[in-house]
């Protein structure tokens, strides 16, 4: 399961209405791709479409979803957002046994 502050639902939430996008047909894609400094990278992305093999989850009014390969990555992990210069969307992942300093890639 991947869950979601409430911090960063309400900062997806503004992301979703600046695109005219429903949070009743709108998930966040969260997923895990090779590359980065540490060798997997983290992504979000706003979706209106499911593929078959997502999982769903639902956390303070967002709905998440996971392709199967990222979710081996991802159980546990939670989205937050960070206020600051070098604020955004952030990953905090216990299943990471490394991460890199700007904290978009990890090392499984």
């Amino acid at each position: 399961m991947v869950t979601i502050t409430p911090k960063a639902a309400e900062k997806l939430l503004e992301v979703m209405a600046d695109e005219n996008k429903s949070p009743d047909n709108t998930y966040l894609r969260v997923f895990v791709q090779g590359g980065g400094c540490s060798g997997f990278q983290y992504g979000l992305a706003v979706e209106e479409a499911l593929q078959d093999t997502d999982k769903i989850f639902e956390s303070n009014g967002i709905k998440v979803i996971v392709d199967p390969i990222s979710v081996r990555y991802l159980d546990g992990a939670e989205v937050d957002f960070v206020d600051g210069l070098t604020g955004g969307f952030k990953i905090n992942n216990p299943n990471a046994k490394s991460t890199c300093g700007c904290g978009s890639s990890f090392n499984a």
